[in-house]
């Protein structure tokens, strides 16, 4: 034992950290009983939260109607949060009510706990990327019907409506990966099923944002329309399970090695204690059909915009194309591996147009975020997109520049993390990899069949945000021209 006056000295006790309490953070004026509920537009809530976040700062308090609600804008707390999930903080209940109130839509999307568990690992296993290997000759034959219509309407001089063509593209991708079927919207028209949810997913959207759930006691005409797709779409999806279940009872191999990721999905479902049944099942093909719709489509529409706007990145997107993967007839899965510049575009334009810019989310116990004392049952606003767009995280932010996603741009202070267009933690979206891949597939066409001639506006200027289901841009056309 050291000498008395060398002794060691005694740590210092913890001095308890003070945390701050929701209802005593700054934010907006808000009016008894309304809240702030007329200071925000349903239409573009996400660009007026994210401007009381660059008024009040990273940690503020709104009201929703009568609901005290966290905003967080902090790219490392909205990090933290998401990687609690599924045990620390859910979808809140409103939107899983909603969900149920039509009938389970949509599936994985909106489960949580044990339910969530059991459907994320069929979902994994069909999304796994060999499973998306395997299907990458389907992915360049939807490509192939894309470059026909485009290269239709480049001859005709006609002005492609990006919405609706990129939305048949990822719709005929996914149904064929999801229901071993093949779905030819771009050649046939519409499917009964897109159609049906192309109404629907507004209205999830609107719904779980509504301070008054009015349908619940007298219903609008669009309420009674609404039902009806609901209907239909409940009809469309239990005649595509029984299908599935016929084909598997006449070919008992189907069983054993499932060719899609429906049969996949019964299968699992019929194992003893699997925790689900075919409404599980039919959930996650329309969840399926959510991830292949809108999200991907809204992507690529954003990054040619953005590389429309950027005339030098978009000359090295379409040099690289060229280079690499010249004709779309003949994709490999190795040529776009090789697509590394093609990939940081849609990497930047993730960070600058992400097509969820917030999350909604409610805690499940009492926790901490940053320094705010969050009670079990608070309403979480996580802003997805406030330090990507901040010159603190991204030089330049404002500024489309690919390359500081490549090597090349590594001597830059890029904040990488700050940017989650896919989620984090076990949450991360599964469907990551097929977006990707049908991201560089339909970009690589684009870029190697035709010169772009023009994206245009409705009003001719910057392109205008919406926010559905998605964030979406408002109205895009676009102008090809076939290479001389």
């Amino acid at each position: 034992m050291p000498p008395l006056d060398l002794a060691i000295p005694p740590a210092a006790p913890a001095v308890p950290r003070t945390l701050r309490q929701i209802r005593h953070l700054p934010g907006p004026y808000a009016l008894p009983f309304f809240g702030n509920s007329f200071q925000l537009k349903l239409p573009r809530i996400h660009r007026d939260v994210e401007g009381w976040v660059r008024r009040y700062g990273p940690y503020m308090r709104a009201w929703f109607g009568r609901t005290l609600v966290l905003v967080v804008a902090d790219s490392e707390a909205v990090s933290a949060i998401l990687r609690d999930r599924p045990d620390g903080f859910r979808r809140p209940l409103s939107s899983y009510i909603v969900s149920e109130e039509m009938g389970g839509i949509p599936g994985l999307f909106l489960a949580e706990g044990s339910a969530w568990r059991n459907q994320r690992r069929m979902v994994m296993a069909g999304m796994a990327p060999g499973a998306i290997k395997a299907y990458f000759p389907s992915l360049v034959t939807v490509a192939q019907r894309l470059q026909r219509r485009w290269h239709g309407a480049a001859s005709r001089g006609e002005a492609i409506h990006l919405d609706g063509d990129l939305k048949r593209y990822t719709v005929d991708i996914i149904a064929g990966l999801a229901f071993g079927t093949e779905v030819n919207t771009l050649e046939a028209g519409e499917d009964v099923i897109q159609r049906h949810m192309d109404a629907i997913l507004p209205a999830v959207a609107r719904r779980s944002l509504s301070m008054l759930p009015y349908w619940r006691y007298f219903k609008l005409p669009a309420d009674k329309r609404l039902d009806r797709d609901v209907a239909a779409l409940d009809r469309a999806v239990t005649d595509l399970v029984e299908q599935a279940r016929a084909r598997m009872a006449q070919d008992p191999a189907r069983r054993v090695r499932p060719p899609n990721l429906l049969e996949a999905m019964i299968a699992a479902a019929d194992e003893q204690d699997s925790g689900l049944d075919d409404r599980a099942v039919a959930g996650n093909v329309l969840t399926m059909l959510l991830a292949g719709e809108d999200t991907t489509a809204n992507t690529i529409s954003w990054m040619i915009y953005l590389l429309r706007c950027n005339p030098s990145a978009l000359a090295r997107a379409r040099e690289e194309v060229r280079s690499v993967a010249p004709d779309v007839a003949g994709f490999t899965i190795e040529q776009m591996d090789r697509l590394d510049y093609l990939g940081a575009c849609a990497s930047e334009a993730m960070r600058l147009k992400p097509v969820a810019p917030f999350l909604p989310l409610e805690a499940l116990r009492d926790t901490v975020v940053g320094d705010v004392a969050v009670p079990a049952g608070s309403l979480v606003w996580c802003v997805l997109r406030h330090d990507t767009l901040s010159d603190a995280h991204f030089p330049d932010a404002q500024a489309f520049r690919p390359e500081r996603w490549l090597e090349e741009g590594q001597q830059e202070v890029n904040n990488k993390r700050a940017a989650m267009p896919f989620g984090s933690g076990l949450r991360t979206c599964p469907g990551r990899y097929l977006a990707l891949l049908e991201i560089k597939i339909a970009m690589a066409m684009l870029l190697g069949s035709f010169d772009i001639a023009g994206v245009d506006t409705p009003d001719g200027g910057e392109a205008q945000e919406l926010m559905g289901f998605v964030m979406s841009p408002v109205g895009l056309s676009l102008r090809l021209a076939t290479p001389q």
